[in-house]
Order: structure tokens, then sequence, then C-alpha cells
């Protein structure tokens, strides 16, 4: 089946790319790019590097610019995926959703209406074998947003390993966060992954905090042999 992955750049995303092509074709990655850093569907830090991901990943990536704003922001996914059923002759699409209801539900739904397949492949994961997972399959995966209390300016541009998990899981326990951010705590840019032709280099970045939210902004960066 010829698929479309709705990419955000994080590690949800990246992975449920990665278990897609090891069933199915993927065609092209699908990315929306929200003005609203609080958008309710679509993951905001870093978006732009999806194209240096794409080209990374050698797949071709389909862009809308989207205002955010609440349930208007379906219509403009559906024109997307419309989009790439033209382009690309996509039959399903491929979401990283792994506890939300309301991405889930609503991907769904666009789906159903257009008569498409939808696969979440990590729909349900344990969030801690989750990132395991990213970790053994050697997955490079940074912090690049924190949006909620213990969590500092220390977490950001950390790459998730054993040691980052272990801290992750102890949170979680002391504080109900979720390790894998699921409720939003926090967000993720992928610079590398097993499907990555070449890996991603950081060249520059500012870190940009407030109490406890911030975000770790790549100003530049190249790809490099890996």
């Amino acid at each position: 089946m010829k698929l479309g992955v709705l990419f955000s750049g994080g590690k949800d995303s990246t992975l449920a790319l990665h278990k897609a092509a090891q069933k199915e074709q993927v065609n092209c990655l699908i990315t929306l790019r929200s003005k609203n850093p609080e958008s309710y569907m679509f993951h905001t830090p870093n978006i732009d590097m999806t194209v240096l991901q794409a080209e990374a990943l050698e797949l071709p990536l389909l862009v809308k610019e989207t205002e955010g704003k609440k349930e208007e922001e379906l219509a403009e996914l559906e024109q997307a995926i419309s989009e790439a059923v033209q382009r690309f002759q996509i039959e399903g699409v491929v979401t990283g959703a792994v506890e939300s209801v309301y991405q889930a539900e609503r991907v769904q739904r666009i789906c159903q209406r257009l008569g498409l397949w939808c696969f979440n492949p990590l729909w349900k994961r344990n969030q801690k074998a989750l990132l395991e997972e990213l970790v053994a399959e050697g997955f490079g995966a940074v912090i690049s947003g924190i949006f909620v209390y213990p969590l500092d300016e220390k977490w950001l541009g950390k790459r998730i390993d054993a040691e980052i998990i272990d801290k992750l899981v102890a949170l979680q326990q002391q504080y109900g966060i979720s390790p894998s951010g699921e409720g939003g705590e926090i967000e993720t840019t992928v610079l590398d992954a097993p499907m990555f032709k070449q890996r991603i280099e950081i060249v520059d970045f500012a870190v940009e905090t407030r109490g406890n939210s911030g975000v770790f902004r790549v100003k530049q960066a190249r790809l490099t042999q890996k």
C-alpha cells in the first residue's frame, strides 16, 4: 500500500515512518506548518527542519501552512492529504499518535471521508518502551521543547538516551508527567534515524526559556555523512 506520513520531524512521527516503511511503501511526507505555537494538532518547535529531514530521508515532502486555529486547522490538514493523494497516489495515512484521542479521531475522520486507510503504529504503546525502542534502533532525537514543571532549560538540547529515559520515568512517578511527552510536556527533533541516508548536524542554535516553558531552536543545520 502507498502511504503518506504525517511528519513533524519529532520522535513519534519519525518512528511511525520507520515502522510503516518496514511493511508498506512510503510515497511522501506531509507537514503542516502551524503559525500558532499552541496548535492542538501540530508539533511546532523546529518544524522547518522537516525540509532537511526529508532530504536526509530522500523522500518527497508536501508542506502546507496553517493558521493553527482549533478545528479550522483540520480543513487545511484535509487539503494537504487530498493533495498528497493527487500528487503521490497515496492510499493511506500514517500518524505518530500514541495517546491523543483528539488527534487520532480527527485524522481518522478525514481518512474516512477521503476513502483512505489510517495507520497508527504507535497507538497505546507503553511510553517507556517506546523511548527505549528509539534508543535501541539508533534514533538521534534531542529535546526541543519543555512545557511543564519541573523541567527547565537544562533539558533543552539533550539527546534522548538511557539516562534521560530514567530521569523522565522518575519524574512520571514523582509528578505524574508523561515520559514521552504525550501530555505536551516535551517536544523533540530527530537528527538521525535508521532511514536517514545522512545525519543532521546542528551548526547554530538558541535556547529560549520562560520559567518551565522553553524551546531549543535550531538556527542553522546541515547534512553530513553517517
